[in-house]
């Protein structure tokens, strides 16, 4: 087992070498199988290697780069169908977070997580995307997204986006997710997801399940940040920040989010009906419309 080493970090997000290996594994053969044209790579930064993953063409003539961050326990690899709606107009790189399961290295600090984040974007961004670019990040993606200073950042999208308020965690989620911990199984797994979506949202992805199943077995799930300061929210309203949440958001309800996002942060805010959490796997569609607007106005 991989154990707490002595200068505060988590020595691993996984359990143990093989369930790293078995992560890794399954993110790298789902996106060998995507059909959609892209590039996958890696740079190091001091938080350790970064999975990157890169689809759409090029800009021209000041044309904004998309970077999306995924949230927590998700990765390039769950995101490929909003990557793709996204790559029909723009070059969109995906930067797997550190810390969590996928591409990039496990090892994350146990203080101060969202500064070292912060720090680690900023690297990131530097070597992994040239040029002025929106970051779109979902849940605790959208979080980093707020924690980092980056000149090279000149917008914020924040899918359901943790940071901003405190994330609710109702009776009957918590319910799910214990057993879905405890002994995790794929039915287990696909009955969390429901509490997450919206109430009536039709199948899931079959792969969602699998991999939640995964991610249960071998990893050890972290829990959301709290609200970031409001000292640096303050100082983000320099640069324009988009919120979205989905109608049926059991975590951060548009109730709540809404006017906490205008207040704290100055930013527009936009609810997309018949959505709950997973937003990048119940709307990519509309998520994709709603960055893609967001930048062409930047670009106006």
């Amino acid at each position: 087992m991989v154990d707490d080493d002595k200068d505060g970090h988590v020595a691993s997000v996984y359990k143990n070498d093989n369930a790293r290996r078995e992560v890794r594994s399954w993110c790298v053969n789902r996106i060998a199988d995507w059909d959609t044209a892209h590039v996958r790579g890696e740079v190091v930064t001091s938080a350790g290697v970064t999975g990157v993953v890169s689809a759409g063409p090029e800009p021209s003539g000041g044309g904004l780069r998309v970077v999306l961050l995924p949230g927590t326990n998700m990765n390039a690899a769950l995101c490929l169908p909003l990557v793709e709606a996204m790559a029909r107009e723009r070059r969109v790189t995906v930067l797997d977070l550190p810390g969590q399961p996928g591409l990039s290295a496990g090892r994350r600090p146990r203080v101060r997580r969202m500064a070292w984040y912060g720090s680690w974007l900023s690297e990131a961004l530097t070597q992994a995307v040239p040029g002025p670019a929106v970051v779109v990040g979902h849940s605790l993606g959208g979080a980093v997204a707020l924690a980092c200073d980056s000149p090279r950042i000149v917008g914020r999208v924040a899918l359901s986006g943790a940071g901003i308020t405190r994330l609710r965690v109702p009776a009957p989620l918590l319910a799910a997710t214990v057993p879905w911990l405890l002994r995790p199984s794929v039915a287990r797994s696909t009955a969390l997801l429901r509490r997450m979506a919206a109430p009536g949202q039709g199948e899931l992805p079959g792969h969602l399940s699998s991999w939640m199943c995964l991610v249960a077995r071998h990893c050890r799930t972290s829990l959301a940040p709290p609200p970031l300061p409001s000292r640096l929210l303050e100082q983000r309203r320099t640069v324009p920040t988009l919120v979205v949440a989905g109608r049926f958001d059991p975590f951060l309800p548009p109730r709540a989010l809404g006017p906490a996002a205008r207040r704290r942060l100055g930013a527009e805010f936009q609810v997309i009906e018949g959505a709950g959490h997973l937003l990048l796997d119940e709307a990519p569609v509309e998520v994709s419309a709603a960055v893609e607007e967001f930048c062409a106005a930047l670009e106006d």
